[in-house]
């Protein structure tokens, strides 16, 4: 209520009811978030967990990130749920390579994240899936509850909703230093022909 003799403020009174006022890119950023596409893609047990979170109990679909999507060119969220294996390695950095920019990458799980159980003694498993592509978010837990995969997707759509679009900007994302390929282990040929074999 206008106290008399007091001046009113320049947009009071200048849009109706109902009317909201943004700048493009929050508009832009607003859609992006509320329509995240995951991928159809499981590796292990966490992948039985990423399932559950689709069901009705916790609803994946109110964040609008239902539409699982079975081919990487329709996607723009990777979950990756499960061990990453070295032989499974490259066929998740093509994948990883097909989806079309912006696109993000959630580390569901203990394995995915830094080994898990298999950190010691797994010589076959990947020491974190960030040596293979870049990470957005990681979900910690073996398996992680499906509240932390839905926790997991709001720190994406934050991401999403803070990022500039405007030409010029600087992405703000960080990206590993790692190559992005896993080191194979060395094989028997390789081990007898190097220094240390004849040291």
């Amino acid at each position: 209520m206008a106290v008399p003799g007091e001046r009113k403020p320049w947009i009071e009174d200048r849009f109706g009811e109902g009317a909201v006022i943004t700048s493009l890119e929050q508009a832009i950023n607003w859609a992006r978030q509320s329509s995240l596409w995951p991928m159809t893609f499981g590796l292990a047990c966490c992948a039985i967990e990423m399932m559950a979170v689709g069901c009705s109990r916790f609803d994946i679909d109110r964040f609008g990130a239902g539409a699982f999507r079975a081919t990487p060119r329709q996607a723009d969220l990777m979950i990756v749920a499960g061990t990453v294996t070295f032989k499974m390695a490259s066929r998740v950095r093509r994948l990883y390579n097909q989806m079309p920019e912006p696109k993000y990458v959630i580390a569901m799980g203990a394995c995915v994240c830094g080994g898990g159980p298999y950190f010691k003694w797994g010589y076959h498993v990947v020491k974190g899936v960030d040596l293979v592509v870049p990470v957005d978010v990681y979900v910690p837990g073996c398996p992680p509850r499906p509240e932390a995969l839905l926790e997991g997707l709001m720190r994406v759509q934050d991401r999403v909703r803070a990022e500039r679009i405007a030409r010029g900007v600087p992405d703000e994302l960080p990206v590993p230093h790692h190559t992005g390929y896993p080191r194979l282990p060395v094989s028997a040929e390789d081990y007898e022909r190097s220094p240390a074999a004849t040291a």
